[in-house]
């Protein structure tokens, strides 16, 4: 599906969303009232600094202004920008700067949607799509938190090693049905259904407080150690304190 095909289907209500640099800007209608603001990345847009600084400034202004109103994310990314010039400058920092003003708006009554419709990788990745409180899918997405050869470059593992741990390991591989099986990813969204009622059933009945995606990657099997750790890490300092 086009961008435009996903928007009209998202707010058969109508919306003013524009892509401006690559950077998906506006809000839309909710079929059960209300709007919601609709930021993101689109057609393959590396994530700079630039980008970075805009899209983190614009969930600050939302996050101050109370209406309580959704963030839905939509996503179709490169990478983050490698250029000299954005690694100069620290890079690393504003990705974090834009994944930290997501939460916050998050904890600030507005409820964070990410919607990955096509590619995403690596840092720009992290600091949208998975900076969302919940993430969502359509067929077709092809997440990866980073691809098999760059894997081998920073593991040093050969390529024949990592590609076969990625048969056996949803956490090693990249692509939508391991991220769905990690639980990074909560659900693949149905095109041939209305894409504003999954939408609305969506903001309506969320999945839920709290990060699950630990919890959901042990019931599919694709993390079955992340969710016992972590409770026995809050176990632990909890007793501790």
């Amino acid at each position: 599906m086009t961008l435009a095909e996903i928007l009209a289907g998202l707010f058969p209500d109508g919306h003013d969303v524009v892509v401006t640099d690559g950077l998906i800007l506006g809000t839309g209608r909710r079929t059960g009232g209300g709007l919601v603001h609709v930021l993101g990345i689109a057609e393959g847009t590396p994530l700079g600094i630039d980008g970075a600084l805009a899209l983190a400034g614009l969930v600050l202004a939302i996050a101050r202004s109370g209406d309580g109103a959704p963030i839905l994310m939509l996503i179709d990314s490169a990478s983050q920008r490698m250029s000299r010039r954005d690694e100069l400058l620290g890079l690393n920092e504003y990705l974090a700067h834009l994944a930290k003003a997501l939460m916050l708006a998050e904890a600030e009554g507005h409820p964070t949607l990410g919607l990955l419709y096509g590619r995403s990788a690596a840092g720009a990745f992290i600091a949208t799509a998975l900076a969302t409180a919940h993430l969502v899918a359509l067929p077709g997405a092809h997440p990866e938190v980073m691809d098999l050869p760059s894997m081998a470059r920073v593991t040093k593992l050969s390529l024949d090693v990592l590609t076969e741990k990625a048969r056996a390991t949803p956490v090693f591989a990249p692509g939508l049905d391991n991220l769905v099986q990690t639980g990074a990813i909560h659900t693949v969204w149905d095109p041939e259904k209305s894409l504003a009622e999954q939408l609305e059933a969506h903001f309506c009945a969320p999945p839920g407080p709290g990060d699950r995606r630990d919890r959901l990657g042990a019931e599919r099997g694709g993390r079955p150690r992340a969710a016992v750790i972590a409770e026995r890490v809050a176990t632990h300092v909890t007793e501790r304190a």
